[in-house]
């Protein structure tokens, strides 16, 4: 049997044992392997763990039960949980958010909205209770595209137009003084989230590259998800993916503009 054969061998049992939560020397025992030399060989074809790619599934398989209105804690002993609490750490660990959070879709949740004018153009600005949820340049979207971006995460949410509530975060986010925080209310895969965070500790005035970027979240090899990681960031500007360019030293890209990113930058420098 190739390695490659051994791979889809087990990948399909996986997939067909979800319920099961089969332990790495089941797997490695299906196709005839010891459990160090088959996590070896998995990782190097799969490109992640079988622990990670089982966690994915059963993330996955707890959604479309969710969705078929099971509770949390039938949804957890379907899938072989041994507790709620379990498929909650599924969540909370990939997605940021509960199964509770995931299974309402925003009902009963408040999200207040608003355009500001910025020092680096016009910004829509939304936030939760818990704390910001988007903020984007539109010089091209227009309000409804973004309130269509946020129904996708939040359908049942109550949106509510309220420059009052957003007008400290407009008015403060460009300080030169930073030193207010704010809190994020984002969600996202454990990668993202990985990333998005990496970003919020480089300092004000400097920049890394996409390659630096993967090698601090020690996978070298993950430039290429780290730029997709960095184009799916919810929050402009605060969390800071405009301080990632090129190796080379070229700006590379940025979703709000490459000039506004190239402006935010020499503002940054010239504020330190």
């Amino acid at each position: 049997m190739s390695d490659y054969e051994r791979i889809a061998k087990a990948i399909s049992y996986i997939q067909k044992n979800v319920g099961a939560q089969p332990e790495l020397e089941n797997i490695a025992r299906h196709v005839n392997l010891s459990p160090f030399h088959f996590q070896r060989l998995f990782k190097d074809w799969a490109g992640t763990t079988p622990k990670r790619f089982l966690q994915v599934l059963t993330l996955e398989l707890g959604k479309r039960l969710l969705d078929q209105q099971h509770s949390v804690f039938e949804a957890a002993e379907e899938i072989g949980l041994s507790s709620a609490s379990r498929l909650h750490d599924h969540f909370v660990q990939l997605e940021a958010i509960t199964p509770g959070e995931y299974k309402n879709k925003g009902s009963g949740l408040e999200i207040r909205y608003a355009i500001h004018e910025s020092l680096f153009g016009t910004l829509f600005v939304a936030q939760t209770p818990r704390g910001i949820c988007r903020t984007s340049f539109i010089d091209q979207n227009s309000e409804e595209d973004e309130l269509k971006i946020l129904s996708k995460r939040f359908p049942l949410a109550n949106f509510i137009e309220d420059k009052k509530s957003t007008k400290t975060f407009a008015d403060t986010i460009f300080a030169k003084d930073q030193t207010k925080k704010f809190n994020l209310h984002i969600t996202g895969t454990n990668f993202q989230l990985a990333v998005w965070r990496a970003l919020l500790r480089i300092p004000s005035g400097q920049a890394i590259s996409y390659g630096e970027l993967a090698a601090h979240l020690k996978n070298p090899g993950a430039s290429r998800a780290v730029g997709t990681a960095i184009g799916a960031n919810p929050i402009a500007f605060l969390i800071p993916c405009h301080r990632v360019i090129q190796q080379s030293g070229a700006l590379g890209g940025y979703r709000w503009g490459i000039e506004r990113k190239q402006a935010i930058q020499v503002w940054e420098k010239l504020s330190i």
